[in-house]
């Protein structure tokens, strides 16, 4: 019997509260004012514990970048490590707004965090972000082992922005002499920057769905400062020639996302090019489940299935 599309019931009641609400756009307000609301939007009231939480200084291409170390529970065992990127538009985000996401990876997959606080746009438009997180990752790798995590056992993670940076991460590292990857988590991914309508779910779904097409053109004028830039494979990882040899991958999409099409699409292109995949298209919901502090239904399914992928997938790998 064939799916007929339909909105789960929690995320109807979000949508219709979040329409209720009648806040203006983000494009209307101070940049930074957009920046606070979004952090303290994301505050947790009461944070999942963990073990261990303590802030990084990465040395980078521009100057510092700021991280944040998560473990899970006291110990000295080498554990797996996951280097996490913030969504946000390259735009938003921070080491605060994804603070419970870490903590939720730390606990969830029994994994070492180093969250990433990379350089955001309009300030630093591209390639400043992807630079910070090929930096930082590299230095994770190769201070593993003092951090308590094992370098042979390392997952680049992300959603939506912070999963085009996982992707694009991934195959500079393989293009580029290493590190070697366990494994790369595409959450929501936004995989194709270039300006048209070749993603249907980007039209179908551009109103009434939380993420508007709107707002995307908005994040991709102020990340991307030159025209050409969309057609950069470090800023739209689809247009890669050649993904073979990329680490195994978790994507996940869902169905009323505008991103749904181009994600889907990345998913299959890795799998054709040998790559293994594990793929999940989420029915029912919309883009940001996986940190929407409305803890929607399908949030915990996401959960579930990317910490059950993450455990398993560094279980793979021989400590």
């Amino acid at each position: 019997m064939a799916h007929e599309p339909h909105l789960d019931d929690d995320v109807r009641a979000y949508l219709r509260q979040q329409l209720e609400l009648a806040a203006p756009p983000i494009w209307e307000l101070p940049l930074e004012v957009v920046r606070l609301d979004d952090r303290a939007a994301n505050e947790v009231e009461v944070p999942t514990p963990v073990g261990e939480v303590r802030d990084l200084a990465i040395p980078g291409p521009a100057g510092t970048i700021g991280a944040r170390l998560y473990r899970p529970r006291p110990g000295v065992e080498p554990l797996g490590v996951v280097v996490l990127f913030h969504g946000g538009g390259f735009v938003l985000g921070d080491l605060e707004t994804h603070d419970e996401a870490a903590r939720r990876t730390s606990v969830g997959a029994g994994v070492l965090v180093v969250s990433v606080d990379y350089r955001l746009a309009p300030e630093h438009p591209f390639p400043a972000g992807v630079e910070d997180c090929v930096a930082a990752t590299r230095w994770v790798a190769k201070h593993a082992a003092e951090l308590g995590g094992d370098p042979a056992r390392i997952v680049v993670s992300g959603d939506s922005a912070g999963g085009n940076l996982a992707a694009v991460v991934a195959r500079r590292l393989r293009d580029e002499g290493g590190p070697p990857l366990a494994g790369q988590a595409l959450v929501y991914p936004a995989t194709d920057m270039r300006p048209g309508d070749r993603w249907s779910s980007r039209t179908a779904l551009a109103q009434g769905f939380g993420l508007t097409r709107e707002a995307m053109d908005w994040f991709g004028a102020r990340y991307l400062a030159h025209e050409d830039d969309a057609e950069h494979p470090d800023a739209s990882p689809i247009v890669a020639e050649d993904l073979r040899g990329l680490p195994p991958a978790f994507v996940l999409t869902a169905e009323f996302d505008p991103l749904r099409d181009e994600g889907d699409a990345y998913a299959q292109r890795l799998r054709d090019a040998g790559v293994e995949v594990e793929h999940h298209l989420l029915p029912g919901t919309i883009h940001g489940v996986l940190t929407n502090p409305a803890r929607l239904a399908s949030g915990d399914i996401a959960w579930r299935l990317l910490n059950a992928w993450t455990r398993g997938r560094l279980a793979a790998v021989p400590a």
